[in-house]
């Protein structure tokens, strides 16, 4: 006789759903209507399944999300680790504001992990980020420098690790919870990037509490209307911003080029980094480009 239950999804895998529930982990499949209404179940969902003894079920029902990202799908974070290294490869700005923009965009609070600093000191980064207001960490996987205070920041929490391949993800959580033993990829010198090797959000869970998502390497949101984050929105998932925003001349103010700009006013002063505007620049302009579909305007219109 089937029983009903709320358990957390650990990973989903050719439409099998590994539940962890208060009485084991089941391994379930999905109701249709999910997919007659379009949603599909994804790790980090609270959902509802009815059980069978044998450790089989179905989830019945998708409990209210918190927060959810698209690319790759993960519901309910409390937090994204956006992992950058300092070499190999070299880190991208525009990469990385666009990771925090789109955590700031959906209530997920952003932490940057600056890896390799075995390699390379990490003080031009650290001084732009730590001006934003963004949490940050230098660690090394080889040193163990940092490993042990981004461990204790996973503690009771849903994490997703982000970041360009090659960057470090699986190697930092290998060096954090040896148990893992996550697959890791060497960097190609020739190409100057890293090769995809983790092929599926899955969630494990952490000793002393908390669970993390080894994500798939990815280096962008969707960036329309679809991914939730537009060029309305993108000032305020810039936190520095903030104190300005209200203050400029005119009240349809992008915060690009215009004159009374306090936002601009601020860059120049050196209050805001200009390596931060300029990836906000980059990004409004590429949203402006979106139309409510998501899809590209004709430069006609």
């Amino acid at each position: 006789m089937p029983f009903s239950m709320q358990g957390l999804i650990l990973k989903g895998v050719g439409g099998f759903y590994t539940v962890e529930t208060a009485k084991g982990v089941y391994e379930c499949r999905a109701r249709g209507i999910f997919r007659r209404e379009g949603v599909t179940p994804a790790a980090g969902d609270r959902v509802e399944i009815s059980a069978a003894e044998d450790g089989t079920g179905t989830v019945e029902a998708i409990l209210p999300r918190r927060n959810f990202l698209e690319r790759p799908p993960v519901a309910n974070l409390d937090q994204l680790v956006i992992v950058a290294s300092v070499r190999e490869p070299e880190p991208n700005p525009l990469v990385i504001d666009r990771m925090i923009a789109a955590a700031e965009c959906r209530g997920v609070e952003p932490l940057l992990v600056i890896s390799k600093t075995d390699l390379s000191a990490a003080d031009g980064l650290c001084e732009i980020y730590r001006g934003a207001g963004i949490g940050l960490r230098c660690v090394s996987s080889v040193t163990g420098e940092g490993v042990d205070a981004v461990r204790e920041l996973l503690k009771g929490k849903i994490t997703a690790f982000a970041g360009n391949t090659g960057v470090g993800k699986s190697s930092l959580l290998n060096a954090m919870f040896r148990s893992l033993n996550l697959e890791t990829g060497e960097i190609s010198r020739r190409l100057g990037r890293g090769r995809h090797t983790t092929r599926r959000v899955e969630l494990f869970r952490l000793e002393g509490g908390g669970y993390v998502a080894d994500t798939p390497g990815f280096s962008s949101f969707v960036p329309g209307p679809s991914g939730g984050l537009t060029k309305e929105k993108l000032p305020y998932c810039f936190r520095e911003f903030t104190p300005y925003l209200g203050r400029c001349r005119f009240t349809s103010c992008s915060h690009t080029c215009e004159k009374g700009c306090a936002v601009l006013e601020a860059v120049e002063s050196g209050r805001i980094s200009r390596s931060r505007h300029q990836s906000y620049v980059a990004l409004y302009r590429e949203m402006k480009d979106w139309n409510e579909w998501g899809k590209k305007e004709k430069s006609a219109l």
